[in-house]
Parts: structure tokens; sequence; C-alpha cells
């Protein structure tokens, strides 16, 4: 959600990604702790904080980009394209049913 885009506020980011605030600042305090990501005054309001990718974690996103890619190749190689979107369309269809709209981060 960060990479090529400006710091955001948690809560933005926490609506963008489906998250709580509270799971933001958890996810947020251990990839600060990482060294890859950073923690800001907000331009507009000093007050308020922004969080934005650093420069390492910015380098790093292609290739992990990438092995997502390869793990998820390789997880569903086995199915047809037609099988993947039905199985996509099913799991889509049971996290609207459930109501799931966060990601889990622990």
């Amino acid at each position: 959600m960060l990479y090529g885009q400006p710091p955001l506020p948690p809560s933005q980011l926490a609506t963008r990604m489906g998250m709580t605030r509270g799971a933001i600042t958890r996810l947020a305090d251990r990839l600060i702790g990482k060294g890859l990501l950073l923690r800001a005054p907000s331009v507009e309001d000093g007050r308020a904080q922004t969080l934005g990718l650093t420069e390492s974690a910015t380098a790093f996103v292609p290739e992990l980009a990438g092995l997502a890619d390869r793990n998820e190749a390789e997880c569903f190689a086995h199915l047809s394209p037609a099988e993947r979107q039905t199985l996509r369309d099913l799991l889509e269809r049971t996290v609207a049913r459930l109501g799931i709209t966060g990601a889990a981060v622990e």
C-alpha cells in the first residue's frame, strides 16, 4: 500500500487495507523495528503522524512481489485457469459472507 506512495496517516492506511487502527499500529511497530517503516509527523498537521517506507523497504518490495508470485504459481500450478477463478470466487464469497474485512497480521 505504501510502495510508490507518499506517507499516509495510520488511519487511512488501516481503511485502505481493511484493518483496524490497532492492527496497523502493531504492524507498524514491528516494521519500524526492522528498519522498513518510518513514523513521522504529518506535514499538514504536526499533531498527526504518517507512515512511509524506508529506502531499504522500497528496494525490497520488488523482490518480495516476485517471491509472492513464484509461491502463488507453485501453489496453484496444478489448477487450470478456470479452477483458479472458481477458487478465487469461492473464497471471495466466503469472506463476504463471514464479513471479514481485516487481514491477519500476527
